[in-house]
């Protein structure tokens, strides 16, 4: 059975579309790292050890007091 061709992926200004393949542990600590600096969106996990997530790199930092 032949796969079905793929839509054209969609991007948004300032989302970027990660991959990470590592094992389960090290995935964690990684998303657990990104998660202070970024808002990112559940991993969405594959066989193999990939897992897809989404990585918006607008700035979270808390605006400097006054």
């Amino acid at each position: 059975m032949a796969r079905q061709p793929r839509p054209a992926p969609t991007t948004l200004p300032g989302v970027a579309d990660v991959r990470i393949v590592a094992d389960e542990a090290t995935t964690e600590l990684v998303l657990d790292v990104l998660r202070t600096h970024f808002t990112i969106t559940a991993p969405r996990p594959y066989s193999g050890g990939r897992s897809y997530f989404q990585l918006d790199t607008g700035n979270t930092a808390p605006d400097p007091l006054d």
